[in-house]
């Protein structure tokens, strides 16, 4: 690879440091009682409300159906995340140290993998989350689930949540999209 395509690679490596500092997917709800709104930020440790009482509302209207308390010590991804964004630095850096074409390709194969095997892994999460609900919850609606959508909006009883990347997650597009450029161009002669 030219000196240009090493760069472009380093590039696509260390600008995935930003998603330490970035949240990745944001989950927002609105009900009549919280007129304001309340959510939760996802990033690659931790899940935190957006504002600081957010989380521990979200858990005691959660506890009046049935669902489990979201904290972050329950959730074993956010300890194998950050691992992951590491892995694809430092293996990024190292491609671009070596510049070999191929292991490009290979990286961004690593990538999209974990990607789509991080997404699969949040719809279990939230369908574990949405459908094991106490059996002595305060509020039984039978026959009602309360899975939050993966993306976009959803209706759960008064409550609308609606699902959406956040910006980590449109930074890790953009390291993918500049390993693709990488790999793409430098296969012209």
């Amino acid at each position: 690879m030219k000196s240009n395509h090493r760069i472009a690679m380093a590039v696509a490596s260390l600008i995935l440091i930003l998603v330490y500092f970035f949240p990745i997917w944001s989950i927002s709800m609105e009900a009549p009682q919280y007129p304001e709104g309340m959510g939760m930020n996802i990033s690659v440790n931790n899940i935190e409300g957006k504002e600081p009482q957010h989380l521990q509302n979200i858990n005691g209207l959660n506890h009046y159906i049935g669902m489990k308390e979201i904290t972050p010590e329950s959730i074993p991804e956010l300890k194998i995340m950050p691992y992951i964004f590491g892995f694809l630095i430092v293996s990024g850096l190292g491609i671009a140290l070596w510049g070999n074409r191929t292991w490009v390709l290979i990286w961004l194969g690593l990538f999209v993998l974990f990607a789509i095997g991080g997404l699969v892994d949040f719809y279990l999460w939230g369908y574990d989350y949405g459908h094991n609900l106490d059996p002595n919850a305060p509020i039984k609606v039978p026959g009602m689930t309360y899975q939050p959508p993966l993306i976009g909006s959803k209706q759960l009883l008064n409550i609308n949540a609606t699902s959406l990347p956040h910006i980590g997650f449109y930074i890790a597009l953009v390291s993918m999209s500049i390993a693709t450029t990488v790999w793409w161009t430098s296969s012209k002669k």
